[in-house]
């Protein structure tokens, strides 16, 4: 049984795509991104801070499952959130938009 190499299949169904099929498969993918970006962004906060997710959880009064979920990638924050865990973490929270490249 012969197997495609992951690029090449990735490379051949991006290349099969429409103009419209690839322009939300680049949104989604953008998405993604961003999703884990916040993700690894909460986490370091968290424990450049030392602390556990359920210490973090019970400072902002939600359960540690929801930073989980955030750190995970699982759950995309909303500013709220990421407001309550930047103040949990004696920190502020700021939201930046810069050029698409």
């Amino acid at each position: 049984m012969s197997t495609t190499p992951f690029r090449q299949a990735e490379a051949e169904a991006l290349a099969a795509m429409t103009p419209d099929e690839r322009a939300r498969f680049d949104a989604a993918e953008a998405e993604e991104e961003a999703r884990l970006q916040l993700a690894e962004l909460v986490y370091a906060a968290r424990t450049r801070a030392g602390l556990t997710q359920t210490e973090l959880a019970g400072r902002m009064g939600t359960q540690q499952s929801v930073i989980s979920a955030v750190e995970n990638g699982g759950q995309v924050p909303s500013v709220s959130t990421l407001w309550r865990i930047a103040r949990a973490l004696d920190l502020r929270l700021t939201i930046d938009m810069a050029a698409a490249s």
